[in-house]
């Protein structure tokens, strides 16, 4: 890689269009699904608000890792119904297109999840 670029995953512009690394989809989420995801990645971002409070409340380690276990898991759900949604979309318009590539892409995208 030329000097000055970041790394495989990293994007340095806003412009997906521009980025080496972006893709948009093909097909759009619809309001429904971007609000459902909308919701429950807000749900996180209290849950991750309320470890730190705990935190500046000195509140018992034991608790702080109960709700350390809850995020990971809302994060892990959240992070399944977006692979969910790559496999039936994504995925599938790209077999469709006769890119079977997309298929070892797939693999490693669950395997980072696991």
């Amino acid at each position: 890689m030329a000097e000055g670029n970041n790394s495989k995953n990293e994007c340095n512009t806003n412009d997906a269009e521009n980025c080496c690394n972006c893709h948009q989809k093909a097909t759009p989420r619809t309001e429904g699904e971007l609000k459902q995801l909308r919701n429950r990645l807000n749900r996180i971002t209290g849950q991750l608000n309320g470890i730190g409070k705990m935190l500046e409340e000195n509140r018992y380690c034991g608790d702080i890792l109960t709700q350390v276990a809850a995020v990971e898991s809302a994060l892990q759900a959240f992070g399944y119904l977006i692979l969910q949604e790559h496999m039936e979309t994504c995925v599938v318009e790209e077999i469709q297109k006769g890119n079977l590539i997309v298929v070892e892409e797939a693999v490693d995208l669950m395997k980072k999840l696991k």
